[in-house]
């Protein structure tokens, strides 16, 4: 590709985002983010005290309504149960769908630091 076709692509690019609203700028980067893969790291707090950890999540999806095509008021996803708290999948750990309810889940997503 031409150095000015490149210019003009992400020339084009910049002004096709600059246009769109916070949120619709919000779904590009996830969707970008959800193609792309992270190395995510779902911590539950019951308090103060860490209860359950799932690590080598790749995304956290909304649930959609079936008939309506509504967002729901939970998100699911896949992840390793790190039984142990060390943040490593030991033998024994498998990966597992969880649901994170809407209501009342004192939770941390974050991108794994390892």
């Amino acid at each position: 590709m031409k150095k000015s076709s490149l210019a003009f692509v992400v020339v084009g690019t910049a002004l096709l985002l600059a246009a769109c609203t916070q949120e619709q700028q919000n779904k590009i980067s996830r969707s970008v983010q959800n193609w792309t893969g992270t190395n995510g790291v779902l911590e539950f707090y019951a308090g103060d005290k860490l209860v359950r950890r799932f690590i080598h999540i790749d995304k956290i999806s909304t649930a959609m309504g079936t008939d309506d095509n509504r967002p729901r008021s939970y998100r699911y996803g896949y992840g390793v149960l790190d039984e142990n708290f060390n943040m490593v999948t030991d033998p024994g750990e498998k990966k597992v769908y969880f649901e994170i309810s809407d209501f009342g889940s004192n939770y941390i997503f974050f991108e794994s630091p390892r």
